[in-house]
């Protein structure tokens, strides 16, 4: 029940996290912030979204937002790969951390970033100044603990990575994933990430 800005005129940027919902939830909250979304677009100003945020950009963008025919999950450590575009911006570690069982479309007058070859190929996706992750870059030792022991009902699902190789792949990678995203986060506010203006989209798809 928050207000959201109208502008983002005082503001460096804009970030939508994770959570256990979906993009495609008809909870009130989840469309007034996607719809939100068109004051960063509208505005130019940096805006990223990570795992449901950046679902809820492509949503928002006309793209699709959806479960895999197969019902798998990806959670853990997965590899991801930069396209030529993606590489451009920066240098990208091998592997991120995922947990998800929906992923997103690339939206028309969007760029994809980079891939993977599960069943969530679409990985980051660049439009204008906005940039969406399906994976959870801002991911530390305590958090990676927590959902594994919290929400440990999920690592039965198909796809999911046994607990101990979250934890062991976070000694193995996230050193890594968090110089990438600082230094992404830093070509991202000062607008490098974003090398030409995209068309404004100020609505939600219905």
């Amino acid at each position: 029940g928050d207000p959201l800005p109208s502008t983002l005129e005082h503001h460096a940027g804009a970030a939508i996290f994770g959570g256990p919902m979906s993009a495609n939830d008809p909870d009130d909250f989840v469309r007034r912030e996607t719809d939100w979304i068109a004051v960063a677009l509208r505005e130019r100003k940096p805006f990223l979204g990570i795992c449901l945020g950046a679902q809820m950009l492509s949503n928002h963008l006309g793209g699709r937002v959806s479960f895999h025919p197969d019902l798998p999950a990806e959670i853990g450590y997965h590899p991801v790969t930069p396209t030529e575009r993606g590489r451009a911006i920066c240098d990208w570690p091998s592997h991120f951390y995922q947990w998800h069982r929906e992923g997103f479309s690339v939206p028309s007058g969007a760029h994809l970033l980079a891939r993977n070859d599960g069943p969530f190929p679409n990985q980051a996706i660049q439009y204008g100044t906005a940039v969406g992750v399906q994976f959870h870059p801002e991911i530390t030792y305590a958090q990676v603990n927590r959902w594994t022991t919290n929400s440990k009902h999920r690592l039965i699902l198909t796809g999911a990575r046994p607990r101990q190789d979250h934890l062991d792949g976070h000694f193995r990678h996230a050193g890594a994933v968090h110089r990438w995203l600082d230094g992404f986060l830093g070509r991202w506010i000062g607008g490098a990430s974003g090398p030409e203006a995209a068309p404004v989209r100020t609505h939600a798809a219905s």
